[in-house]
Order: C-alpha cells, then structure tokens, then sequence
C-alpha cells in the first residue's frame, strides 16, 4: 500500500486528487472510496491506498484515512469556494471551472438540502443570481 495526502478535494463534485509520498502522478480518488468516512476528506488529510490504472490514468482502487498533520487544515479556495487545496509552492491553485448547469444543480440540491422552506421562485431566483456571480468571476464555462 502506497501513503499519501490528498493535494485537493471537491466536496460539491464528490473527488480530488492524491500526492504520493513517492512523487509519482497524483491519484484520482471518488468520495465514495472513503466509505462512511466521507465527510471527514479534506485537502491536507494524510491517506494510505492502493491504485488502479483506469483509461484516464491512476485512480484509487482502496483507501483508508490516516491521522491528519496537527498543522494542516482545510483551506477554501477564493477562486473556488467549494473546493479546498493544498497551498502550493508557488502559491498557485488549481479549480475546475464548471458548467453554469452542473453549478446551478449543486446549487438547487445545496438549497433543497439545507432551506427546504424555499419556495421553488426562491430556489430558481438564488440560483440565477449565483450563476451570474460566478461567471462575472469566471467559476463557469459560458
């Protein structure tokens, strides 16, 4: 089994991105490779895996999560909120930039979630109001 930290994780999308100890290619890895531990993965989390090859490259076939560093903690992203990343040494981070539909989708299940008082107008005037903010910022393609 290989030892890692999880360089960035999107908690919206359901994935992120595993640096391994050894400094060979990052490892895709699907939130639901972390079983009931889910909502505990976060970027700066130190993971033990294993990998698979799949035809995008190497993705987690198992993982387990270890004791996270004291000093680490979850760092949102400004350019990308949903996203927490690892600093990195140039100070660069990297975000998907999604579709004005896959944001308008987290956006409804986000507020179905969380408001369900929310009358349907609410729901569809919050979320044209947020798609327009993200692309004034570039978070969406369009």
């Amino acid at each position: 089994m290989a030892e890692g930290v999880i360089l960035r994780f999107d908690d919206v999308r359901g994935y992120g991105f595993i640096e391994p100890a050894d400094g060979t290619e990052d490892v895709f890895v699907h939130a639901n490779d972390f079983g009931e531990n889910r909502r505990l993965v976060r970027a700066g989390l130190r993971v033990r895996y294993e990998v698979t090859q799949s035809h995008r490259g190497p993705k987690v076939a198992t993982v387990s999560l270890l004791a996270p560093p004291p000093e680490q903690e979850r760092v949102p992203s400004p350019a990308c909120p949903a996203m927490a990343v690892m600093p990195q040494p140039d100070d660069e981070e990297v975000c998907d930039v999604l579709s004005a539909e896959s944001l308008g989708s987290a956006i409804i299940g986000l507020l179905i979630e969380h408001v369900p008082t929310l009358s349907g107008g609410e729901i569809g005037a919050i979320r044209r109001h947020m798609t327009d903010l993200a692309r004034s910022h570039g978070w969406v393609d369009g």
